[in-house]
Parts: C-alpha cells; structure tokens; sequence
C-alpha cells in the first residue's frame, strides 16, 4: 500500500500543484504578467497530468476508488480548481481596467475576483466533496432571504455605495450640496457612508443610501473656482448707467474675487423706489464664499457713499414711504474728510475736536488713470485716504514685469510706513481709475502723537500687523516688531520735523484744502 501511494501519479499532480502555490506567493505582486504566465503554465501541466490519468476535474469522484487514491484524486482536483481560479484572476487583474479610471477599475475586478471565488468554492464542493450543491444552494438562499431582511438597510447602504463609486459623481476634497441644504467637503467615502466635513467643522457622515436618493450638486466640478451672486437695491437717485459703473467700480476694487472671468453687473429692476443690480462673480474655490460676499458688501457700501448713492428702502416698508428720493429731489451727503477720517479705525481713540483739527488740514490730491501715485521702495511724507477711485498695488522689477498684489478702495488708506516709520512702500502705487485722496501730512499728524503718546503704540501695533500680512511672523516677533516701529516714531517726529517734498516733486494736482 506504501508503494502504490508513492508510486501513485495522482501524487505528482499534487506536488505539482503545491508547487505551483509557493511559485505564486513568491513572485512579488508587482510583476503581474509574470505571475499569470506561471500560473497559465502550472494549470497546464496539472491539466495534462489528470487527463493523462484518466481524471476528469469537472466529474463527482467515484466512491469505488480507495482511501489513498480517493485522497489524492481529490486534493489534485481541489488543486486544480485553484489554478484555475488564479488564472482568471490574474486575466482580470491585467486586461479588466478602464482607461483614466483605476478606483473604477478595481472595484469591478473586486466584484468579478468575488465571483470568481465564489464559483471555485462551489466546484470544489460539488465535484471534489460530492455535496449537493443544488439543495445547499436552496437552503442558502432560504438564509440568505433571511439575512438580506435583516440586514436590509445595511446592504442598500453597500449597493448604493457601489453605485456611486462606480458613477463617481464626487471623489475626495469635492464640495457637495445636497438638495435638503446639507453641503460639505468630502472627506471619506466608503461603502457604508461618506462623510463630510461643513462649514462649522463638524463631520457629517450620510448613509450612501441616503445620498443615492437625495440629488446633489458637485460644486468643485469641473473646476474648483465657484460662481456667486449678490443682489444690491439702490435709490433712483442717479441714471441706471452710472449705478453700474459704481458697481462695476466695486467688484474691480476687489482683492479676493477671480479677475477672470471678469465680474458681470446686471441691472435686474428699476421702479420708482430702486434700482436693483444683480453682481456676479467667481472665487477660487468654495471656503472664499464668505470672505468674497462680505468685502463685495463692503466695497458697494464705500463705493455707493463715494458716489453719493443711497441704498434703497426695503420693498416692504417703501409703501409706507410719501416722500420717495428722486434724480431730482435726492439730498445726497458729501463725502468730506472728517467723514473719511471717523470711518478709518486708526483714529478711533482721537476726540471729536482733534477729528476736526486733523481734518482741517487735509488737501486734496487728484490723479488720472494711470498715474504712479508712489514708486515701491518710495517713502511718503503724507498719509493718504481714498476719497474716490481705485488704486493697484504692484511690485516687480519694472512696469513691464509688474504683478498686482492688490488694491485700494475708498476708505482704504496708504503712505502710512513713511509718515510714521519712515520706511518706504513695500509696492508700486498706480491708479486704475480716476483717484481722489485726502493727504494729511506729518506737521499736521505731529502735534497728535506728542500730546497723545498712547496713540503712538496703537499706530505701532496696527503697522506691524499691515506689514506682518503675508508673513508667517510669530507672536514674539509681531511684539518686538511693534516696539522697533514706535521707536522710529519717536525718533522720526521728536527731533526733527519729516521735510514735506514739493507737490512739484510728485504727481497727482493739488486742489487745496
């Protein structure tokens, strides 16, 4: 009995198939072509050998056969059932995939691989083990019925995951907006549920169940950037086109929203109690929503007072309204430098009586489109408040090679680093519209700083912070950086009066004060 197992053939086939297994676990994952060729070869040879001892792998094993050869029949068949399935599965894992898709492409080749596994299990039960696979398929579906009821939720919760990642209307880092309001950056995605991540940072996790019902909007496809729109109503006090000029004024002056494509004003309604303006725009990306809306709101409300606009009543509270504002009728405030001077938090902590002394000396300074105001590495002997306009703020070499970094609106102000520091703009000055500044120079701004030191090291800690911006400065070094600008302030206005260049010396028409 010894000898005949030994001298078997049937145990060749196994050895062959043992084989054929420590080949496929060594050959290393990444050489997949490899590991199929060899894998094809092992299936071949297994299948020569069991034809050539007259066995087929497909039919139940007789129960004539004896115990030894019963035991390598049968592991020789379960062995090439194997092969076989590693051979398919190595064909799927190569030649199953989807150009610019491989998320796609393995998720099918898992679902194929599966199924594949599956049908090897049930071959090898039927034709190695002789189990009757038609009665423990009937009662596994019994089961499974059973189990699918219970587990029902879950498994339209594993469906639905499959269904999305197989359509992918969003993939990690996308912004979505569910149709009930939910919305969110996706920051995981399973087959139970994805998550997401909202605007206050909390995490949302939805059933993909959920998801799969519910329509949504893939705001960061096909681009990241996001349009948004604000509806501004303005008193009819002036013709719809100089509204949109002011409008389109607003949104040109502004630093966070997409110049391209260029902002759009659309005059939507005019009646007798308001012009409404639709502003559309673009951000770079969803998280700049709130920023972009809150200086567009911002820009029209200076703007719309530069120009002498009134915003507009609301619609229901203008029926109650005898005395609507006209082109003709309209008391339209003037915009003067004390007015400028209150809105600009710098001059918060000054009395009421030293605004009027300030603004007393303001001059008024005009320049055309175009014109450099200040030069970078220039030091300004004034301080500047935008009265009306736009001003672009460039560095670079030369003009040529100029890159804008931002821009002034009325109510912003500059020069303030060479009133108070003496230190020369950090970029170029040019006006990108017709400009009109207040200019408060340092004889004027001296007496304030003497008799009010305090003020001194609020200026302080407000230019380190401006000149902080776009730095990655630490607390210790904005606080040492405070102190080194409140000493060139003394320094600079104690001893010596800073000397007031010439208005011969610099551009822009000096109107008087």
């Amino acid at each position: 009995m010894v000898m005949n197992w030994w001298n078997s053939p049937h145990l060749y086939m196994v050895l062959v198939g043992l084989a054929g297994i420590v080949v496929w676990h060594v050959i290393p994952r990444r050489l997949s072509t490899t590991r199929l060729i060899v894998q094809i070869a092992f299936f071949l040879t297994m299948s020569v050998l069991l034809l050539d001892g007259a066995v087929l792998p497909y039919e139940p094993t007789r129960g004539t056969e004896t115990t030894a050869r019963t035991i390598l029949v049968g592991s020789a068949k379960l062995l090439w059932w194997v092969h076989l399935a590693w051979a398919l599965i190595g064909f799927v894992r190569i030649y199953l995939v989807f150009e610019r898709k491989p998320r796609e492409a393995r998720l099918l080749q898992d679902l194929v691989v599966g199924g594949v596994y599956v049908g090897m299990l049930l071959s090898i039960l039927a034709f190695v083990f002789n189990a009757p696979v038609g009665t423990l398929i009937a009662t596994s579906g019994v089961f499974a019925i059973v189990l699918g009821l219970a587990l029902q939720n879950t498994l339209s919760d594993v469906f639905s995951g499959i269904a999305l990642n197989l359509g992918r209307p969003y993939v990690l880092g996308d912004w979505i907006v569910l149709s009930d309001g939910t919305e969110g950056r996706v920051v995981e995605t399973n087959w139970r549920s994805t998550h997401l991540l909202t605007l206050a940072h909390n995490v949302v996790a939805l059933p993909n169940s959920f998801l799969a019902k519910l329509g949504l909007t893939n705001v960061s496809s096909p681009e990241e950037s996001h349009g948004l729109s604000v509806t501004i109503r303005l008193a009819p006090t002036k013709m719809p086109a100089i509204v949109a000029e002011v409008m389109n004024a607003a949104l040109q002056s502004s630093n966070t929203i997409l110049r391209q494509p260029p902002p759009v004003v659309a005059i939507k309604a005019l009646d007798a109690t308001a012009i409404e303006v639709d502003l559309f725009f673009r951000v770079a990306n969803v998280g700049q929503r709130i920023p972009a809306t809150n200086e567009i709101f911002d820009l029209v409300y200076r703007h719309s007072k530069s120009a002498g606009l009134r915003l507009a009543t609301p619609p229901s509270s203008a029926i109650l309204m005898n005395d609507l504002p006209s082109e003709e009728t309209a008391n339209l405030p003037e915009v003067t430098p004390i007015k400028l001077i209150n809105a600009i938090p710098v001059f918060s902590a000054l009395t009421d009586n030293e605004k009027d002394a300030l603004a007393a000396t303001v001059t008024v300074r005009t320049y055309r489109t175009g014109d450099i105001i200040a030069r970078q590495g220039e030091m300004l002997p004034s301080l500047m408040i935008v009265r009306t306009g736009i001003i672009v703020r460039e560095r670079g070499e030369d003009d040529a090679h100029a890159q804008e970094i931002g821009r002034l609106a009325p109510g912003d102000f500059f020069g303030e680093t060479g009133l108070l520091a003496g230190i020369g703009e950090t970029s170029t000055l040019r006006a990108m519209s017709h400009v009109v500044v207040y200019e408060i120079d340092q004889q004027s701004f001296a007496p304030l700083l003497l008799d009010r030191p305090e003020m001194a090291e609020d200026l302080a800690a407000v230019l380190s912070a401006r000149m902080s911006l776009g730095g990655s400065r630490t607390e210790q070094e904005h606080t040492d950086s405070k102190f080194a600008l409140l000493k060139a302030m003394q320094t600079i206005f104690h001893p010596v009066p800073f000397r007031r260049v010439s208005s011969a010396c610099r551009p822009g028409v000096q109107e008087g004060r």
